[in-house]
Order: structure tokens, then C-alpha cells, then sequence
């Protein structure tokens, strides 16, 4: 296997295992999930119970705030996309159009690291595949575990604006499309073959 392709696998999954490291991390600190529970990783990975009246399958029970201001960790469900888009979507729409948004994300991401050569003008887009590959999978582990993503990072404005709640994974992602979009800027074209006059 070409050194980019084990470069790619390496990094994108170490970032899965960060992202889930971190959702664990919360679910045990940041909500009741695991109280009681005989098998925390059983409870993680498992069927998420109904949600309470308040509309969260896991009951939040801690914050822990950064800034009174600016940034807290709390828990959140997203059962949408990204920023809580395609929530209102009829659930049983919504899982075989993330399963198909991951399968292009990862199509996309195998096509565009196929043309990369190795050379040193590809940096932007070595960083940027892995990033968007792990973030994809990384969520993409939350919705066949528990069919919603679990976010926690909230930055606010003095509690009268709010950006929507993201997690490892989505940062990894925007990271990433703007390390591509970079990339799409400063890497310059290769340059169409000249035909030789007969």
C-alpha cells in the first residue's frame, strides 16, 4: 500500500478514536448515561433510551465552563448533520442519507488522494483528506450507535448568541475543508501535455 493511502488510514483513524474518546468522556462526565451501568461501553455503543421530556435520550447533569461569556463544555444531541442541519427530516429518511453522505465523503476523499503525487506544493491537501475522513467517520460511528451525534464544544456570545453545538469531529471537518479549499488555491494546476508536431 502507497506510504498516502497508510498515512491517511493512520490519521483519519486516530481522529475517530479521539472523537469517540472525547464523546465517552462526556457522556461519563457530563450526563447520567453511565450511572448505574454495568458496562459503560455497552451503554456507548449500544441503543440509545428514549428520549425525556426535555428531549435528550441521556440526561445532562454538569457543565464545565471556560468562559461565563464565550465557551462551556454541555451536552447536546444532534440528530441532524452538521449544525443541526436535516433535522426535521423523517428519521427513517435520515439514516440512509447520512449512510450515503459518508459513503461520497469517503469516495471523494480516496479520489482526490489518488491524484496527489507526493510532492511538496500537496501539503494543504495531505492534512486536509485525513481531517475530513476522520470527522466523517467519527460521526458517522455516533449515528449507527445511537442514530444522533453527540456534541458538547458550545461557544456563545454573553448567552444572547449561540453557534450550534460541535463536537471533534466537526471541527475536524471544517478544519479540513478549509485546509482543501486552500489547497484548490495555492496548488497550481498541472499543466496539459504539449503534442509534439508530426
Amino acid at each position: 500500500m502507497q506510504r498516502k493511502y497508510i498515512s491517511l488510514l493512520v490519521v483519519a483513524a486516530a481522529l475517530v478514536l479521539l472523537d469517540q474518546g472525547a464523546k465517552f468522556w462526556v457522556l461519563d462526565r457530563l450526563t447520567t448515561a453511565f450511572d448505574g451501568a454495568t458496562s459503560k461501553m455497552a451503554v456507548f455503543f449500544g441503543t440509545a433510551p428514549e428520549p425525556g421530556y426535555d428531549g435528550y435520550h441521556f440526561r445532562p447533569k454538569d457543565q464545565i465552563v471556560f468562559s461565563d461569556d464565550f465557551f462551556r463544555l454541555r451536552y447536546a444531541e444532534n440528530p441532524g448533520a452538521a449544525f443541526g442541519l436535516f433535522t426535521g427530516v423523517n428519521p427513517q429518511f435520515r439514516g440512509p442519507l447520512f449512510f450515503l453522505v459518508t459513503l461520497g465523503a469517503i469516495a471523494l476523499v480516496v479520489h482526490t488522494a489518488r491524484k496527489l503525487k507526493g510532492e511538496k506544493n500537496e501539503r494543504w491537501a495531505r492534512v486536509g483528506l485525513p481531517l475530513v475522513l476522520g470527522g466523517a467517520l467519527g460521526n458517522f460511528v455516533d449515528r449507527l450507535a445511537r442514530s444522533f451525534v453527540i456534541d458538547f464544544l458550545e461557544a456563545h456570545w454573553f448567552d444572547k448568541a449561540y453557534w450550534p453545538a460541535f463536537n471533534v469531529a466537526d471541527t475536524a471537518i471544517v478544519v479540513g475543508v478549509i485546509l482543501l479549499l486552500i489547497d484548490s488555491f495555492v496548488r497550481p494546476e498541472p499543466e496539459a501535455p504539449v503534442e509534439k508536431k508530426a
